[in-house]
């Protein structure tokens, strides 16, 4: 099979890595976890075994991680990491920008330059080619391309051309992902409406930092199994770098606790 192939290679091109991702995610939920993984563990040692490759020290200290935690869950970001994926496609898995939660939030108001809650294929094309720039990398159109459609393969998971926050948030490290535990507490439409009437107290037409303080605190509350009140302010500090200059407007909450978004 193609992408078993693909991992005896001393360096994996952008498609490639993007076929093994595809192959080994077979449930398609964005994660490598239970089965998934350690199938790819046990298929990663074997192919290098038969290309005459001994595994990398990154290969040797993720095997001993996940090789028999059942467990286990990884992302892209984290099998970016072990893999001899091509430099330039590398960085967009390592960017400085993306470490954290916040930083990520504050980069997708950015990009998302027509607040429409999605980033289309030309916002990604300007966010890839501004973080090869800023790590001195010169990339002709035609490879910024390839990178921008790969991506859009890779993480637009309803296959409708353009990436919603919680489809680009998969270039977030697995732990640092806090959207993953608001994705089982969304609302449809109607009661995110409700909510935001009830939490914008002084009826002004978005959440300040203490509505949503009101907000967050229910929320955790009704939702002990998925959401911590112990994390509460990184909630908080994460969400609130959506707001333009503290003021968290209809459409930017919407993105975090609307069902209909997805």
């Amino acid at each position: 099979m193609a992408a078993v192939t693909h991992l005896q290679g001393v360096e994996i091109s952008a498609a490639q890595f993007f076929e093994i991702w595809n192959h080994y995610d077979s449930d398609g939920n964005g994660y490598l976890d239970g089965k998934e993984l350690l199938n790819f563990i046990q298929e990663l040692q074997q192919a290098r075994k038969k290309a005459g490759l001994e595994l990398t020290p990154e290969m040797k200290a993720f095997v001993d991680q996940y090789g028999k935690n059942t467990d286990g869950k990884i992302g892209i970001v984290e099998l970016a990491q072990i893999l001899p994926t091509e430099e330039n496609f590398l960085l967009f898995f390592r960017c400085q920008q993306l470490k954290s939660s916040e930083d990520f939030m504050q980069t997708w108001r950015k990009y998302d330059t027509d607040h429409s809650g999605f980033i289309e294929t030309e916002e990604l094309k300007s966010f890839l080619k501004d973080l090869l720039q800023k790590a001195n990398k010169q990339i002709d159109d035609s490879k910024l391309t390839e990178y921008t459609e790969i991506m859009l393969k890779m993480f637009d998971s309803n296959n409708d051309g353009k990436l919603e926050l919680t489809e680009m948030a998969s270039l977030l490290p697995v732990q640092e992902n806090f959207l993953l535990q608001f994705k089982s507490v969304k609302m449809c439409g109607k009661e995110f409406n409700k909510a935001f009437k009830l939490y914008d107290q002084d009826g002004n037409g978005y959440i300040d930092e203490n509505e949503l303080d009101a907000l967050l605190k229910d929320l955790c509350e009704k939702n002990k199994k998925d959401l911590d009140i112990n994390n509460l302010e990184t909630y908080k500090k994460n969400i609130m770098a959506l707001s333009d200059e503290g003021k968290l407007y209809r459409t930017e909450l919407a993105l975090i606790l609307s069902a209909e978004q997805d």
